[in-house]
């Protein structure tokens, strides 16, 4: 299997412990989909500490505002020092929540991207408007933090989407189910089936000898073979020398037995949105 670049929990734990206090100008990055809502508290040396809650919990700005009071007094940070909220939110009904818990628990902006934070790649969706956010962070924060002439985003969300973006444009993409949903999907309409697990031992599919094993390959390698068809497709359509780009949930599990993904960026929702920000002029931090 060729090499792949993992940023692992372990780094990612590591890379944070060693950030004792964040700095100003301080952000609160928030990915708001439709299962949870991730959370990212981002220093100006580009330390996140990344949190994630159940979308339905965060049902009134008070719910939402005393959660992100507590992630940022976990942290080590008065709330009150957060420059801004930056937002990608896929949930309408979170949006004007999002914005009065920003104003009422740390005086700060809540900025939606792109509605705020414009993005700056050409969108050539039919319809623009009808893009997720999420897609267009984190084909931004692609092409940002892993330069190639082309890229194919893939995202293990609720559903898996697989986007297609070159540096200076997002070219549009898929969507496919999810590997959670299908599951859920699987175990809900059939009596006899368990919920999976997706644990996997090894690189190689096996057939399965237990409704565990063969319900577990099959989602886990059934996604891996998905995610290599579809590359094998968009590829030659993007220019040579691109590279495949997987975040979400699940795309370390994916990873594993798919040969086609050659970086796994967990945080890059995250990441996407602290660079949409920081590259804009209208935001970008000032020397004092």
């Amino acid at each position: 299997m060729p090499t792949r670049q993992y940023e692992t929990a372990r780094q990612r734990q590591t890379h944070v412990t060693k950030e004792v206090q964040l700095k100003r100008p301080s952000l609160l990055l928030i990915d708001a989909g439709n299962t949870n809502v991730k959370f990212g508290l981002a220093g100006a040396d580009g330390a996140i500490e990344a949190y994630s809650l159940p979308s339905a919990q965060l049902s009134t700005a008070d719910a939402l505002g005393l959660s992100v009071d507590g992630l940022c007094r976990h942290a080590g940070l008065d709330p009150r020092d957060l420059s801004a909220w930056v937002i990608s939110s896929v949930v309408p009904r979170l949006d004007p929540l999002l914005r009065a818990a920003a104003g009422r628990f740390c005086g700060c902006p809540a900025l939606f991207v792109p509605e705020d934070v414009p993005l700056p790649l050409e969108n050539r969706y039919q319809k623009p408007s009808e893009v997720g956010a999420d897609r267009l962070v984190a084909a931004y924060g692609a092409v940002r933090l892993h330069p190639a002439p082309g890229h194919v985003v893939i995202d293990f969300g609720t559903a898996t989407t697989v986007d297609c973006v070159t540096a200076g444009a997002y070219l549009g993409g898929l969507i496919c189910p999810g590997l959670l949903s299908s599951a859920q999907a699987l175990s809900g309409g059939t009596a006899k089936l368990p919920q999976a697990d997706f644990r996997v031992e090894g690189e190689e599919l096996d057939l399965g000898t237990s409704t565990a094993k063969s319900l577990n390959h099959g989602l886990v390698f059934g996604f891996a073979a998905m995610v290599e068809g579809l590359t094998a497709r968009l590829l030659p359509r993007l220019p040579a020398g691109s590279t495949v780009v997987a975040t979400g949930g699940f795309a370390e599990v994916v990873a594993k037995v798919c040969p086609a993904i050659r970086t796994v960026r967990p945080d890059l929702m995250l990441e996407g949105l602290r660079l949409a920000y920081l590259d804009n002029p209208a935001f970008a931090p000032r020397e004092e």
